[in-house]
């Protein structure tokens, strides 16, 4: 109940109590302004625009422009007439509905002259309005008392936040010092785990290359073999011609002269200096036993495939194949599918040199015992390490979050702090709407659907003189060209706290209404008048 509505309802109770006093007016004035029409003196138009004689008040012609010397007639057609209601609410209706055979007003006062048969409803209509009055007032006082309560809940449950943070931010610094700790440790272990490695990855090194150098001197003595052909040891121009690969320029053209640049200028070379002869011609060199054996032809997986007869695609009519054939056809389609798109992509991977030599050299040797036990260690102390810093994480969240939830604006007293980390939900006939204060607004269609958002927590945005009577809420949902979805929840003071409304007054803009005791303003001395006027 606002304070607005407690002098009403005061005034209204007293106004019962006081004697029916007649102070005589012209009818349709209200008393407010008795004082324009003093009988028996010239009557100036509220507007000023002209003055008459004081006969001509009321006398069904409208002489004002503004119609006020016509307030108890039909008219002027921009007059209004004034019902005392006396009992209950005064109040004005135009003047074009007087003696209409209409009550409008519930002392009847308005059809004095329509032969309309009207009842005085003004008392009964005020005893129902004081008891509705009465009963928000009780609402009001209930609502009150718990806010109060709910104020004192707060001040413990903050009182309890920082005792918690301090005792975090304690533990916080314990846990800064146990993390720089292990770090020390970590990078301790991690510094001969890596000379360690190394030394070991170093002698792999070394192992391949004396590999690599066997298989090369190998390599060397089966390609002088095959150049030799008349098996006297060396290496002649003439054998040299018979390998057109190892042109030097490229141009289909393999001559003398070339060939014998390539052996160095001499016209042959012994096993000795066909070393250095390899050295030139081993990357183009085209090994005799390869060329011999007939290549093999590629094939794509097109080709492979080979197509499904007549009989096949007749073996089952379609609807008669049986479900698991499908899923695994299916399942074949797709591995056949994905055969394709590798093969479009990218022709078959060729093995490179690099890679056959990788193979043919083996995989690294396990770690000795030494080393192992080096990297376990290392391990030991990361994962130590890791360990300690995720709770570290943790911690910084959780003071974070306390943080966040000491300097919140919960309202004046932080009557509003229990609402945080609640949800509320309405449901309507399409509709799931929920409420998460200080979070997010959604709605969820009832029989299936994804949720919406319909605006995240922006801040408190009522007047100035009662800012905490409405929350915004906003950057929702886009709707379909159109602003992103936002929400205002209007606040009422209750003893529950319940969603009672959405609607969406503009598009994509949506207000629910929200009872809360939070919300609930201290009673004027609304008790003392109920008591202090029962007679009445």
């Amino acid at each position: 109940m606002t304070s607005c509505q407690t002098q009403y309802l005061l005034m209204l109770l007293l106004s019962v109590g006081v004697s029916a006093v007649e102070v005589q007016r012209p009818r349709g004035v209200p008393l407010s302004k008795r004082q324009f029409y003093e009988e028996g003196k010239p009557f100036t138009c509220l507007d000023g625009s002209r003055t008459i004689p004081f006969d001509r008040v009321n006398d069904d012609y409208c002489d004002c422009k503004d119609g006020s010397d016509e307030p108890g007639t039909a008219a002027c057609p921009n007059g209004s007439f004034h019902c005392t209601n006396a009992g209950f609410r005064p109040g004005f209706i135009p003047s074009s509905r007087i003696n209409d055979g209409i009550c409008d007003c519930c002392d009847t006062t308005d059809e004095y002259n329509s032969g309309a048969a009207c009842q005085n409803t003004c008392r009964d209509l005020g005893r129902k309005e004081r008891e509705s009055l009465q009963k928000m007032a009780e609402i009001t006082k209930e609502g009150f008392l718990l806010k109060q309560q709910l104020i004192q809940e707060a001040k413990r449950g903050l009182e309890e936040k920082k005792a918690k943070q301090a005792d975090i931010q304690i533990g916080k610094k314990d846990l800064e010092a146990r993390v720089e700790a292990l770090r020390t440790v970590k990078e301790t272990a991690e510094q001969p785990e890596k000379e360690a490695k190394e030394r070991h990855l170093k002698a792999w090194e070394e192992q391949k290359a004396v590999i690599q150098m066997e298989k090369d001197k190998a390599k060397m003595a089966e390609v002088l073999s095959e150049l030799d052909d008349d098996a006297d040891g060396s290496v002649s121009v003439a054998e040299l011609l018979s390998h057109s690969e190892l042109d030097p320029d490229s141009d289909g053209s393999f001559t003398e002269a070339e060939a014998q640049g390539l052996l160095g200028g001499v016209d042959n070379v012994d096993s000795v200096a066909f070393e250095s002869v390899w050295n030139n011609i081993k990357d183009k060199y085209a090994s005799e036993a390869n060329t011999e054996t007939p290549a093999e032809v590629e094939t794509t997986v097109e080709e492979v495939r080979e197509p499904p007869s007549d009989n096949d695609s007749e073996q089952y009519p379609e609807e008669d194949i049986p479900e698991e054939e499908e899923e695994d056809d299916d399942e074949e389609d797709e591995e056949e599918d994905q055969e394709d798109g590798d093969y479009k992509q990218s022709p078959p991977p060729t093995q490179t040199p690099d890679k056959k030599e990788d193979d043919d050299e083996g995989t690294m040797p396990p770690f000795d015992q030494e080393t192992q036990n080096l990297i376990d260690a290392a391990q030991k102390a990361r994962d130590a390490f890791d360990e300690a810093e995720r709770a570290l994480r943790e911690v910084d969240d959780q003071v974070k979050n306390l943080e966040k939830e000491i300097s919140f604006d919960f309202g004046p007293n932080a009557e509003f702090a229990y609402l945080y980390s609640q949800c509320y939900e309405l449901s309507t006939s399409e509709y799931i709407y929920r409420l998460c204060p200080f979070n997010r607004m959604s709605q969820k269609p009832k029989f299936g659907g994804s949720e919406t958002n319909l605006g995240s927590w922006g801040h408190w945005s009522g007047p100035e003189d009662n800012i905490y009577s409405l929350m915004k809420y906003e950057h929702g949902t886009g709707c379909w060209q159109g602003p992103n979805r936002s929400t205002t929840i209007k606040l009422t003071c209750g003893k529950e706290t319940v969603v009672i409304s959405v609607s969406e007054p503009s598009r994509c803009e949506y207000l629910m209404e929200f009872i809360s005791p939070a919300i609930c303003q201290e009673p004027s001395s609304l008790d003392a008048a109920l008591h202090g006027h029962e007679e009445l």
